[in-house]
């Protein structure tokens, strides 16, 4: 049974592959019992009810009479699962759970349907198809949730990323390791790290799982014959993403897009948002049963190629492609999950369509049988210049007031003199009682055209100084917004590199340092984030 700490713990770390909250006990009991058979078919968990998806305590009452119903329920799942419903008093409320183990009898059936866990959320399959390729499942058991029987947690485990995970995740720094590894479902009852696990916190799994990397290669020509780089990346699965992320970025053109004085934008030749979604796809659905391939990102100059090995499920049809997700391995998927990496599943394939629409280039193929490929079409035409925005606008903005008093000064007088000459000559051939009659308009062309000059000045002032006034005031609100971007592009970096340097800070968002140094104690001032421990060897956490 749980305790009240293991509640707390549970709570603290939020719904996820196991782990289902429930406001109240619904009016349909057999939602329960259909949350409890999915579990049985994954890799067990834990039904909370009296949490809210806030992950807040509300807490709540069952009646006998109720929990009677649920009991009953759970027992028509076939084969029978040994599951309870029972209380804990946390915080002063109720809150009932119901603990489910991972089943031995796979697989589990509640009125001639199967359930299974994606993700947070459970799904009953009831196509032949889906029925197939559950069976397969259960015969050799997702590949994520087998025991790695030669993992070593003291020498094997990296302690430094799986603080970067709870900072991401959102995790208690202060909750105890074994504690998280009981919640997330990481090893078997028998002690036993799963193989999810292995690959998600190993230092180097691929000494376990040989063809667990990603292979980055790029091609002098449109064919395979003269290879220009070729890199290897292993580690954790979040390393291998940041890894082939950046060797990406430093193969393609990236355009520069810079505010004012605040960080500086990257536009990719392909949207970069369409790489993250196609990597963690292949992450997380590859089938690491096949030990004679590994995921490949290979660089054409008129495209990029990422592939992995295992096509797309038969439970899912070319209809449902991009629309329904079926994990090959539930318990990775889950973790990229928490660490905010993907979004709704099923959502991923359509957000990549999106970005490549926005960005103007022809959709990605999608090749889903044998190996799972996406091909996309690189921009022959992208200009990598930098560009500058407000600054430009204020120059020629400043530039133009001063040109047009100066010209006006100068036309004004070029066309008086021209009209007073005129006016002399044109008195001179006429009779001498004309002369009055063109003192007089003479004097009068000198007195409007000697006003004219002065209008022109005050009104080319008055339009100077208003379009000197509006400049100050875009600079004044340019900044504003370009220090709050900054101020968020430094906390996504710490929660994503809780150790990260403030020159590295620097690097990535392409201000000075001495700017860094202005935002984080800003940022530290706020209390949204302090430093922890020395500044060589201590390490940033975020408060809010």
């Amino acid at each position: 049974m749980l305790t009240k700490e293991d509640i707390i713990s549970i709570v603290t770390s939020g719904e996820g592959y196991n782990a289902e909250f429930k406001v109240r006990l619904p009016n349909k009991i057999k939602e329960i019992a259909s949350e409890v058979c999915a579990f049985a078919n994954a890799a067990g968990g834990v039904i909370l009810i009296g949490v809210n998806d806030k992950n807040t305590i509300i807490g709540t009452h069952i009646e006998n009479d109720k929990r009677s119903s649920v009991q009953n329920s759970i027992n028509e799942i076939n084969p029978h699962i040994d599951a309870s419903l029972y209380c804990v008093n946390t915080e002063g409320k109720e809150v009932w759970v119901v603990e489910v183990a991972s089943g031995s009898q796979k697989p589990y059936i509640l009125s001639g349907t199967i359930y299974v866990r994606q993700g947070p959320n459970s799904q009953k399959i009831t196509s032949v198809e889906q029925m197939r390729d559950f069976f397969q499942q259960s015969d050799r058991i997702y590949f994520d949730e087998g025991q790695c029987k030669d993992f070593d947690i003291e020498k094997d485990f990296d302690n430094d990323f799986f603080e970067e995970f709870k900072i991401s995740a959102g995790l208690t720094l202060s909750v105890d390791k074994q504690q998280i590894f009981n919640n997330l479902k990481l090893a078997i009852p028998e002690g036993s790290f799963k193989n999810g696990a292995v690959l998600f916190f190993a230092k180097s799994p691929e000494s376990f799982f040989e063809k667990s990397v990603i292979r980055c290669v790029a091609f002098e020509q449109t064919n395979k014959t003269n290879i220009i780089d070729d890199k290897i990346y292993g580690g954790p699965l979040m390393h291998q993403y940041q890894d082939s992320m950046k060797w990406l970025k430093n193969k393609l053109n990236v355009r520069y897009e810079i505010e004012g004085s605040g960080p500086r934008k990257e536009i990719w030749e392909i949207p970069e948002v369409a790489f993250k979604e196609a990597i963690i796809n292949a992450l997380s659905h590859r089938d690491y049963y096949d030990k004679g391939g590994r995921i490949t990102i290979e660089l054409f100059p008129d495209r990029v190629e990422i592939t992995n090995p295992g096509g797309l499920l038969s439970a899912i049809s070319s209809v449902e492609f991009g629309k329904k997700s079926l994990s090959r391995n539930p318990l990775v998927f889950g973790l990229f999950e928490r660490m905010d990496m993907v979004e709704q599943i099923g959502s991923g394939i359509g957000r990549i369509r999106d970005e490549i629409e926005k960005a103007g280039l022809p959709l990605p193929i999608f090749k889903t049988e044998g190996m799972f490929t996406v091909i996309f079409q690189r921009q022959t035409q992208f200009s990598s210049e930098k560009t500058e925005k407000p600054s430009e606008i204020t120059d020629n903005t400043r530039e133009k007031p001063s040109e047009k008093p100066e010209n006006t000064r100068v036309n004004t007088r070029v066309k008086t003199s021209e009209k007073t000459e005129n006016t002399r000559v044109k008195t001179s051939e006429k009779p001498q009682n004309t002369r009055v009659k063109t003192s007089e308009k003479t004097e009068n062309t000198r007195v409007k055209t000697s006003d004219k000059p002065q209008n022109t000045r005050v009104k080319t002032s008055e339009k100077t100084e208003n379009t000197r006034v509006k400049t100050s005031e875009k600079l004044e609100n340019t900044r504003v917004t370009t220090s709050e971007k900054t101020r968020e592009m430094i906390v996504k970096l710490i929660i994503n590199n809780n150790t990260i340097t403030s020159t590295e800070i620097a690097e990535e968002i392409g201000i000075s340092l001495k700017g860094v140094e202005y935002h984080l104690a800003n940022l530290k001032k706020k209390k949204l984030i302090e430093r922890v421990g020395p500044d060589k060897g201590g390490y940033w956490k975020v408060l809010e």
